[in-house]
């Protein structure tokens, strides 16, 4: 196979390298991790892909840090214990701004994420993921605002009283998926919830709800929304991809979708190869053969090793994914609503920084080595990284 052109023309490398440094580089969702001695999701070199040295060395100027809180039952004691999981992400995200002030430095305005990056810094932005953590309460949203998030999702894995998620998940108690679909996209509480965001002027994030839900919030929303972290479900027939319906819907009420580096949802995997692959390594694991999920449902085993042993063994039958990858789900939403509507958000310290050319942060020239090698402008490419995002978070604030 040929060496791809942007590996060696100088003159492609020098024009990516003045580009990346000159426009706002952007990751619209990055995870927290509270436990790096148990947790399977950092870097290779067990470090956060985030790590501010990291973020400099990538040029990164700003990322979203998400205090994101697990599936759990929904009974009064587990909600609680999410509220108490997301606080203590808050403290770890404030504690390494406060020990690191010559790298990073909060931002929660447009204004301030540029001012951060002019100074050299990286522009840190708190976002929310998963209501549980309210406990049933809206008003707790003002909280979570008043310590700076400024981007909002309702969901993750598995339904809660607020919407649908894209991904119901394997409840070990019944040993059974959850339905499809519990509310028919929002609740009256997920509408309430929906409105009060507004009102606070953050953004709504419809990445992992469920197609019913992403357009009801859609509909719903006074302000544009985005997907912090999907992917193109024609590219990728994955449940927590986007279909055309929404993507199209998010772009014409100005919305941005961030397209992800979580490899698996890059890589279609639809094939008959891939799902005979898929089921061979379901069985090795005890795992029934039907899934809805196809190469994630690694909650459905107790332990930890054995879940990330799986992921990879599922990976390796439908492919790691790849920059590359990434530029194809982004050419295609490009090609369909437009530049204008495009982000990335990389999803590192969860499901992203397994592909190959982007393992951490300090690898995001690559995506716009490869966004050069494909032809964009150096507008789009600046609208790609971040424009795109400040202009959300400006109209979300003015509403």
């Amino acid at each position: 196979m040929d060496t791809p052109r942007a590996q060696t023309d100088p003159e492609l490398l020098a024009r990516a390298k003045a580009i990346h440094q000159q426009c706002l580089v952007l990751d619209a969702h990055a995870d927290v991790v509270l436990d790096p001695a148990t947790s399977l999701m950092l870097g290779p070199d067990g470090v956060s892909m985030v790590a501010p040295e990291k973020l400099i060395t990538g040029g990164v100027g700003a990322v979203v840090m998400c205090v994101a809180v697990d599936w759990a039952p929904r009974t009064p004691k587990h909600d609680r214990a999410g509220r108490s999981q997301a606080d203590e992400k808050l403290s770890h995200i404030q504690a390494m701004v406060d020990e690191n002030p010559t790298t990073l430095a909060l931002a929660r305005t447009a204004e301030e994420i540029l001012e951060v990056r002019a100074s050299g810094r990286t522009a840190v932005v708190l976002g929310f993921q998963n209501a549980r953590a309210l406990e049933g309460n809206i008003e707790v949203l003002d909280t979570f605002y008043q310590a700076g998030c400024r981007v909002f999702a309702l969901i993750h894995m598995g339904h809660n009283d607020y919407c649908d998620s894209s991904r119901p998940i394997f409840d070990k108690r019944t040993n059974a998926y959850e339905q499809s679909e519990e509310h028919g996209g929002l609740s009256t509480l997920g509408r309430r919830a929906v409105a009060r965001i507004n009102a606070l002027g953050g953004i709504v994030d419809v990445s992992q709800m469920s197609k019913a839900a992403t357009l009801q919030t859609v509909e719903l929303s006074s302000a544009p929304v985005i997907a912090s972290h999907s992917n193109a479900r024609a590219m990728s027939d994955v449940n927590r991809n986007l279909s055309d319906d929404e993507i199209d819907a998010i772009a014409a009420a100005g919305g941005v979708i961030h397209i992800s580096g979580f490899g698996p949802s890059l890589v279609d995997a639809s094939s008959a190869e891939a799902r005979a692959g898929i089921a061979a390594v379901r069985a090795k694991y005890g795992l029934a053969a039907d899934y809805s999920y196809p190469y994630e449902l690694y909650w459905e085993l107790a332990d930890n090793k054995q879940k990330h042993a799986f992921q990879m063994e599922i990976m390796g039958v439908i492919g790691a994914g790849s920059v590359d990858d990434m530029i194809r789900h982004i050419d295609y939403v490009v090609d369909r609503v437009g530049s204008d509507h495009v982000g990335i958000g990389n999803d590192f310290n969860h499901g992203g920084g397994r592909i190959g050319g982007l393992l951490d942060a300090s690898k995001s020239r690559n995506i716009t080595t490869a966004l050069v090698e494909r032809g964009y402008g150096d507008e789009d490419i600046a609208k790609i990284w971040g424009a795109n995002f400040l202009r959300v978070l400006k109209e979300a604030a003015a509403k």
